[in-house]
């Protein structure tokens, strides 16, 4: 799952999920959240049916769907729980937006692999891959924007940052190389739709990002008070 490469004009997180909640036009950030995490499995869904290649991550969970009993969007869902358990030695505490994504998305694509087929047209396959990059970006956009909590992968990169003192990149990189290399020796799918999403994203949601970061309804700054024996506007 994309972390912005680089992170200048990624949003600021509020101190603590309670604060994120208190920070605004609530409904729109909720509605953002929540469209954006169900686009998400959605483009997931489209990149595995395009059988052209997934990214790191989900080369990852393809890997472990192929050893165990379970669907692909239960094991994005433990694999979500399981990376949160590494969010405490890291000290940090899940949002809202956190927990929807653990539990969201991997419901999401399950159910639209129950719907889609790899299509039997190489055009098609590759029509899904490019939709996939494009929608997987601007819901990526989306639910980071909405300010309420980073998804437990992104989290993780971020945690990790903080207490090594590493570069985004160089701790993002390491990340995803790591769970690339596990889940091709799994059995997961590596291809052309691979390399076409690590060239792809971080360009799209650097893009993208700003557009759809909501602002934070701060309280307006008093103005300076006035100088020293000089009677404010008005007043006799």
């Amino acid at each position: 799952m994309p972390d912005v490469s680089d992170n200048s004009h990624a949003p600021a997180y509020a101190s603590s999920p309670l604060a994120a909640l208190k920070e605004g036009r609530l409904t729109r950030r909720l509605v953002q959240l929540y469209l954006g995490l169900v686009l998400y499995g959605a483009s997931m869904a489209l990149m595995i049916r395009a059988d052209l290649g997934l990214d790191p991550w989900d080369v990852f969970h393809q890997g472990l769907v192929v050893h165990t009993p379970f669907s692909f969007g239960t094991i994005v869902i433990l694999v979500s729980l399981v990376v949160l358990l590494g969010w405490i030695p890291l000290r940090q505490l899940p949002g809202l937006g956190t927990l929807s994504n653990a539990l969201i998305i991997g419901l999401v694509v399950d159910l639209v692999l129950g719907i889609l087929s790899v299509p039997e047209s190489l055009a098609i396959r590759i029509v899904f891959l490019v939709a996939a990059v494009l929608l997987n970006a601007v819901a990526t956009a989306a639910y980071i924007g909405a300010r309420l909590g980073p998804g437990p992968r992104d989290g993780l990169m971020t945690g990790l940052v903080r207490r090594t003192g590493g570069s985004v990149r160089l701790v993002r990189t390491g990340i995803e190389v790591v769970v690339l290399g596990i889940g091709w020796l799994l059995g997961g799918t590596v291809g052309i739709g691979t390399v076409v999403y690590a060239l792809g994203i971080g360009p799209l949601v650097h893009v993208l990002l700003p557009r759809l970061t909501v602002p934070a309804d701060l309280p307006a700054t008093p103005a300076p008070a006035a100088a020293a024996g000089t009677a404010p506007p008005g007043a006799e």
